[in-house]
């Protein structure tokens, strides 16, 4: 996931100006990739413009910087969209950001979209929670060169073992019940909802 992606979905959602769009990724945008400064923000954006993919338009303001207003091209949306619903492959850790990300940009999605996106998120988890009891920290079978307490390193073992399995059940269960809403609404909805056309 590139931050061309984000910004992407962010202007697909509203047309904003760069600082709008930093503003973004410094609050809610956080919690899909963090540390996004002001100049990888621009960077994006002369890059998405040179390639066609954004727009933008300048106001004028009085005693301030002239404001542009970045607005995502066809060519943009295409781009975009191919990524949101294209292939997806889980990272190895829960805390996915790419995840994450296609999830707050469902709305652009077909809800058969997000339900297969759960799917193979699901899936994944399920096949990782099968061998969950095969504890790296207990296999190593430790033979310390130096002190070592076993007792100790099986009780912080334990604990790190039970705190995984229990956040990887939380998760599982989460996109579980999220799936079984969204497959209520298909029932509901015989063509999975409306596919939305941003306009650029």
């Amino acid at each position: 996931m590139k931050l061309e992606d984000l910004l992407l979905g962010v202007l697909l959602h509203r047309p904003s100006t760069g600082y709008d769009l930093k503003k973004f990724m410094d609050t809610a945008g956080r919690f899909l990739r963090a540390n996004t400064q002001m100049s990888q923000v621009y960077r994006s954006l002369t890059r998405m413009q040179d390639l066609g993919w954004v727009s933008c338009s300048v106001s004028s303001r009085a005693g301030a910087q002239d404001a542009k207003t970045y607005r995502v091209t066809p060519e943009g949306t295409a781009v975009f969209l191919d990524w949101l619903t294209g292939p997806y492959q889980p990272a190895p850790r829960l805390d996915d950001p790419e995840l994450t990300a296609r999830l707050s940009f469902a709305g652009l999605m077909t809800t058969a979209q997000v339900v297969a996106l759960l799917d193979v998120e699901i899936a994944t988890r399920r096949a990782a929670a099968a061998v969950r009891d095969r504890d790296p920290v207990r296999a190593l079978e430790p033979t310390p060169t130096i002190n070592f307490d076993p007792a100790l390193g099986g009780r912080v073992a334990d604990f790190l073992q039970a705190k995984s399995a229990a956040a990887l059940d939380a998760h599982i269960a989460a996109r579980v019940a999220l799936r079984a809403s969204l497959i209520i609404r298909i029932a509901q909805t015989p063509t999975g909802g409306p596919q939305c056309a941003p306009s650029s």
